[in-house]
C-alpha cells in the first residue's frame, strides 16, 4: 500500500490495516480514534475514515480571525469573571452567587456518598454515565413532553463539552453554523475553535426572526443551528409555539440539525415550547447541565438524542476524555435532584429573581439604561445604554473600579450590539455596581 495519504483520501479499513500491520483490530481502532480526536482524520458514517482536508487541528482557534478588543473578546469576559477576587464585583457573569445555591442539600448528598460503596469515590463512570442520574433526567424530560429512554441520554462533563462533542461529530472546518444574534458568547468561541463559518440571525422576543431565519437557511445551507429555548441567553426571550413550528419546518426542508440548550429551563415559571418535544428528537439534539441551578463545582452536562447519534458520541467522549463526569459528581447531583429540596430551591430562586429583576431594572433605568424586554424568568437583563455610550468604553471604565461587565458585542456574531449590555440581576444589588456605571456613563 502507499506510505502517504493526501487530504480527502480514504484510510484502509480497520480489518485491512490490522492485517497489514499485524496488530489487533482494537489497536487500529484506538489509533484511528486518537487521530480523529486530534483532527488529523475524519470519520464518515458508513463510509470509513478519511484524511482531514486541513492541517489545522479542529480545536485551534481559527487562523486569520480578526483580533478583537479584549473588552469584546468572550475569553476576556470569562477570564475576568472566573479570576475575580472577593473585592471584584461581577454583574457581567453568567452564574448565581454562592449563597443563592443549595449548599445544605449538596453537603447532605456528599455526606451520604462518603458512606457509600467505595467504587463511587474512586471508579470511572459507565460509558453513558450514571444510570441513576440518567433515569432522573429521563423523568424530567418526560415532564417537558420529550419521550426518551435512559439509553438515549449521555452524561458529559458540562454543557459546553456536550456541544463540543456534537461539533466534533457533525462539523468539518468551513461548515456554516447558524446562531442567534445575540447569543451566548461561548457558542461563538467554541465554533471558532472548530473553524466553523458562523452565521447570525436577529433575535426577537418570540425567538429568531423567522423570515430572516428561512432566508439564511436557503442561502447558507448551515449544518447546525445552536440556540437556547426556554429562556434565551442573553436576551431573556421566550420561543413562541408558532416560531418553533416554522423553525422546525425550515430545518427539515434544509436538512439542518438543531442543538437546543435547555440550561435555563428550570428558571421558567411555566415551561415554554421545547423544540425537542415538537420534533421528537428526530433532528433536534437537546443538551443541558445543572451549573446554573445547583453547582458549577459538581459539574455534569447531558445530551439527549436519537440512538444512532448517541453511540458515536460515546466513542468520541471516550477518545477525548475517557468518559464524562465521575460517579461522585453524577451521584451527588442525582441525590439532590431526587430529594424534595431541589423543587423548593427552584421555587425560591424563581421568587427571589422575580423580585430582583424589576428592582434592578428600575435602578438601571434611572441611569438611562433600558431593558430590551422584561424576561419571564432567569437572571439576565439585556439592556440598551444611553444614546452616545458604547458598551466597550463603559466596561473598560467599570473595570478600573473592580466591576466586571459584559458588553453587547461579546454576544453578537455581526458585532451589531455595541450599545447593548447584559446584566446579571443577582449580582447587581451592591451599590458599587450602580456607582461604577454612573461614573462610566458620564
Amino acid at each position: 500500500m502507499a506510505r502517504t495519504l493526501g487530504p480527502g483520501q480514504r484510510l484502509p479499513s480497520i480489518r485491512a490495516f490490522a492485517a497489514a500491520m499485524r496488530v489487533s483490530p482494537a489497536t487500529v481502532v484506538e489509533a484511528y480514534d486518537r487521530l480523529a480526536a486530534e483532527g488529523v482524520i475524519r470519520a464518515r458514517r458508513g463510509s470509513g475514515f478519511y484524511v482531514a482536508d486541513t492541517a489545522l487541528p479542529p480545536l485551534a482557534l481559527a487562523a486569520g480571525e480578526p483580533r478583537r478588543p479584549r473588552a469584546v473578546d468572550p475569553f476576556w469576559v470569562s477570564r475576568q469573571s472566573l479570576d475575580a477576587d472577593a473585592a471584584t464585583l461581577t454583574p457581567g457573569c453568567g452564574w448565581l452567587p454562592a449563597d443563592w445555591m443549595p449548599q445544605d442539600a449538596l453537603r447532605r448528598a456528599v455526606r451520604a456518598l462518603a458512606r457509600s460503596d467505595g467504587a463511587v469515590l474512586t471508579d470511572y463512570s459507565a460509558a453513558r454515565g450514571s444510570a441513576a442520574l440518567r433515569r432522573v433526567l429521563q423523568a424530567r424530560l418526560a415532564s417537558l413532553g420529550i419521550d426518551t429512554s435512559s439509553e438515549q441520554i449521555l452524561l458529559t462533563s458540562s454543557g459546553t463539552q456536550a456541544i463540543d462533542l456534537i461539533c466534533r461529530m457533525l462539523l468539518r472546518p468551513g461548515d456554516a453554523v447558524l446562531v442567534d444574534d445575540p447569543c451566548y458568547f461561548n457558542f461563538l468561541a467554541l465554533l471558532r475553535a472548530h473553524q466553523a463559518r458562523i452565521v447570525g440571525v436577529p433575535m426577537t422576543p418570540a425567538g429568531p426572526d423567522i423570515a430572516r431565519f428561512e432566508a439564511v437557511l436557503a442561502a447558507e445551507r448551515p449544518r447546525l443551528y445552536i440556540t437556547n429555548s426556554g429562556l434565551h441567553n442573553p436576551t431573556g426571550a421566550t420561543l413562541s409555539l408558532q416560531t418553533a413550528h416554522r423553525l422546525l419546518n425550515a430545518a427539515a426542508a434544509h436538512d439542518m440539525i438543531v442543538i437546543e440548550d435547555d440550561i435555563y429551563g428550570d428558571f421558567e415559571p411555566e415551561p415554554s415550547p421545547r423544540l425537542a418535544a415538537l420534533d421528537g428528537l428526530a433532528r433536534v439534539i437537546l443538551i443541558g447541565s445543572f451549573s446554573k441551578t445547583l453547582s458549577a463545582s459538581v459539574r455534569s452536562g447531558y445530551i439527549a438524542a436519537q440512538p444512532d447519534w448517541i453511540e458515536p458520541l460515546i466513542d468520541l467522549q471516550i477518545a477525548t476524555g475517557f468518559g464524562g463526569p465521575g460517579q461522585f459528581a453524577a451521584e451527588t447531583l442525582a441525590q439532590v435532584l431526587t430529594g424534595g429540596s431541589y423543587r423548593k430551591h427552584i421555587e425560591e430562586l424563581r421568587s427571589r429573581l422575580a423580585r430582583a429583576r424589576p428592582r434592578v431594572a428600575a435602578r438601571l433605568q434611572r441611569l438611562g439604561i433600558t431593558p430590551w424586554l422584561m424576561p419571564r424568568g432567569g437572571f439576565h437583563l439585556w439592556c440598551r445604554l444611553p444614546e452616545g455610550c458604547t458598551a466597550i468604553e463603559v466596561a473598560r471604565s467599570a473595570m478600573e473600579h473592580d466591576v466586571v461587565l459584559a458588553p453587547g458585542d461579546v454576544f453578537s456574531a455581526a458585532q451589531s450590539a455595541a450599545a447593548m449590555m447584559r446584566f446579571n440581576v443577582a449580582h447587581c444589588d451592591d451599590q458599587r455596581v450602580m456607582a461604577a456605571l454612573e461614573r462610566a456613563l458620564k
